[in-house]
């Protein structure tokens, strides 16, 4: 077989990438059970401990997935399924790291929600405007982050884009947002994400993508404005509990 990675690198780094390279030409598709260890080995010409390393790596990735009793398998490669370390790295990045995060939102938020208000449907429009109303309708900090997560995951599923979706939905978990709740509802920021979200109703509610991305971007951006004060923000694990 021809060899089809760089000379470079360590062994198990050219095993990963054989074995990726055999999902991306179709060798291997989504589901498909992996040969046998020693089979793979002999394959691709590679040691069964550098082979075991590489199979052990892709599936912490998320790429493979081990079942017991069966064998090793191809995952679905959903955006879900391989974008949840975005989610970590939200989660316990701080200062410059957090902002930065912050602002790869704003960019995508902002794209989503101009996609949303292109495509969005009535059903999924009356589900962006339960949590809006939801969100007015209450003073309690917990509602109001679980509607606001809530509404902002209805109106990314909108945009049509599910990788998008999903590397949002990474971006900005609960915990992430509870992190910033936490110090930002001090400072009056309830009331501003309210006029936010109702901006961003008002033009998905014309269908008007422009007026979508811009108000989407402008309430993003309040926050990140928000974070750049604050450099010395802790990673938050340590400080919320997280159940979703």
């Amino acid at each position: 077989m021809e060899e089809r990675t760089p000379a470079r690198g360590t062994v198990t780094q050219r095993a990963i990438e054989q074995i990726k390279a055999m999902i991306a030409d179709g060798e291997l598709q989504p589901g498909d059970r992996l040969p046998t260890e020693r089979d793979l080995a002999t394959q691709l010409g590679l040691s069964r401990s550098s082979m075991r390393e590489a199979v052990r790596a892709l599936t912490v990735m998320g790429v493979l997935e081990a079942r017991h009793g069966s064998g090793i398998y191809v995952t679905r490669l959903g955006a879900g399924d391989l974008l949840e370390t975005f989610g970590v790295v939200a989660e316990l990045s701080r200062g410059e790291q957090l902002v930065e995060l912050l602002e790869i939102r704003r960019v995508l938020e902002s794209t989503a929600t101009a996609l949303a208000a292109a495509r969005i449907d009535k059903d999924q429009l009356a589900v962006v405007t339960g949590h809006l109303h939801a969100m007015e309708d209450t003073e309690d900090p917990e509602e109001i982050l679980a509607h606001d997560l809530a509404f902002h995951r209805a109106i990314n599923a909108a945009s049509g884009n599910e990788t998008m979706a999903a590397v949002l939905e990474g971006l900005s978990t609960r915990t992430f947002r509870a992190r910033v709740w936490r110090g930002h509802a001090e400072e009056g920021a309830f009331e501003r994400t309210r006029r936010g979200h109702a901006a961003i109703h008002r033009a998905l509610a014309a269908r008007d993508p422009e007026a979508a991305r811009a108000a989407a971007a402008a309430h993003v951006g309040e926050v990140e404005e928000w974070m750049r004060s604050r450099p010395d923000t802790e990673p938050l694990g340590r400080e919320v509990k997280t159940d979703q």
